[in-house]
């Protein structure tokens, strides 16, 4: 299923082994509030079979959710638990729960990942002495004292991985993680799936025909969950600097991603029907096949107001070779370290992101040619979920290594 080293199968098949007998197969624990198609339940379900893969046993403990149907065919199991509830007596309960759980599976190690499950298991794993890790995928919000309180638990694991370089370093800043404990472990997608070789020529004329794309406009390509904080607002105005070059605008979600507020949908509407955009601006919903969108795309805009801690798109928009205009802040600053077919620019600011959607379509097909490769190249170096899963399952072998000799 996934290239997992040597080393590290051998750590983990021989773990517990080292306490016992006979060497058993690793039993590992993750627990997150609700298995839905977001970054931290694709990362689960990854790693999940990851762990199967290497000879483990995976158990995914959530309140449920979309993904629950994909841990068969991985071989993991889930346990439904209500995980979801920030109500400070359920997460009590759910220690509980987890406390009877980690006992009764024979679990070795738990991971988290979320404010209220962290809690929960890490109380378990004080009770049952097993190692506890947690993965950060997004920065803590709040500054209250209580807000401070409730996000102590994501800081707490044995070890604490963050997903990016950004993440990283704001942990050690403002959440008192040591560096001997925090690891990087960048977020991963699908390079099978998110290869320009690997979509046919039909699949892209379907998906036009599909949107109806007049031949030979440009198109400029927004992905991303139709809510605010995506910045589509920014986007708007910006091609209103654009004067009356010729492009698409395309607006859309990936399969699996929220549709939105319907208010929110309404008031960007408005925003198109006041520029008088409605010719330029495409609001394509949902989309089955990402993919071909990206390679649709003369050039793809990841603006969002807040700071991604891990940039799925931009890590998608790379894998197929795509320029990228990008806000200028969180982990895209790192995710387009490398500079090609890459700008970064204040998110706020309309002006600039037309500048550079201009000088993006201005790129002409042999410069495009010529550097998607290296682009390409960077994103499957950096953004494999395979890696991902590796650089995982190698913390847990490091903890159960220590375990084994005592050394916790």
């Amino acid at each position: 299923m996934m290239g997992v080293s040597e080393a590290v199968i051998d750590t983990l098949n021989t773990g517990r082994g080292l306490l016992e007998d006979e060497p058993q197969p690793p039993v590992v624990l993750q627990v997150l509030p609700s298995l839905e198609p977001d970054r931290a339940g694709r990362a689960a379900v990854e790693i999940a079979g990851a762990i199967v893969a290497a000879g483990g046993v995976a158990i995914i403990a959530s309140a449920g959710g979309r993904m629950v149907r994909l841990l068969d065919r991985v071989g993991a199991r889930h346990v439904s638990l209500p995980l979801d509830s920030r109500n400070p007596f359920v997460i009590a309960a759910n220690a509980g729960r987890l406390t009877r759980l980690v006992r009764r599976n024979g679990i070795d190690i738990l991971h988290a990942y979320g404010h209220a499950p962290a809690w929960s298991a890490r109380v378990a794993a004080r009770r049952t002495g097993r190692p506890f890790i947690t993965t950060v995928h997004a920065l803590p919000k709040g500054d209250g004292y209580l807000r401070r309180r409730y996000n102590a638990a994501m800081a707490a694991g044995d070890r604490v991985i963050a997903v990016s370089d950004f993440v990283a370093e704001h942990v050690v800043a403002n959440c008192a993680v040591e560096p001997d404990r925090l690891r990087l472990v960048h977020g991963g997608i699908d390079l099978r799936h998110f290869d320009p070789d690997q979509v046919s020529p039909h699949r892209i004329a379907q998906l036009s025909q599909q949107w109806r794309l007049p031949d030979g406009v440009p198109l400029v390509l927004v992905p991303g969950r139709f809510v605010r904080p995506r910045g589509h607002r920014a986007v708007i105005e910006a091609l209103t600097h654009l004067g009356d070059r010729e492009l698409l605008c395309v607006l859309v979600a990936a399969e699996g991603d929220a549709e939105g507020p319907a208010a929110y949908r309404r008031e960007i509407e408005g925003l198109i029907d006041r520029y008088g955009l409605g010719d330029r601006v495409y609001i394509a919903g949902v989309c089955a096949d990402m993919p071909a969108a990206y390679m649709l795309a003369d050039v793809v805009v990841s603006c969002p107001t807040r700071p991604d801690s891990f940039a799925g798109v931009i890590a998608e928009a790379r894998a197929m070779g795509r320029p990228v205009v990008a806000g200028d802040h969180g982990a895209a600053r790192e995710q387009l370290a490398e500079g090609l077919m890459s700008w970064l620019v204040a998110p706020d600011d309309p002006a600039a992101i037309a500048a550079a959607i201009g000088e993006a379509l201005d790129l002409t097909g042999e410069e495009r040619s010529r550097f998607a490769p290296a682009v390409i190249a960077a994103a499957r170096a950096r953004f494999s979920k395979d890696v991902m899963c590796a650089r995982t399952l190698a913390v847990y072998a490091e903890l159960l290594g220590a375990a084994a000799g005592g050394a916790r």
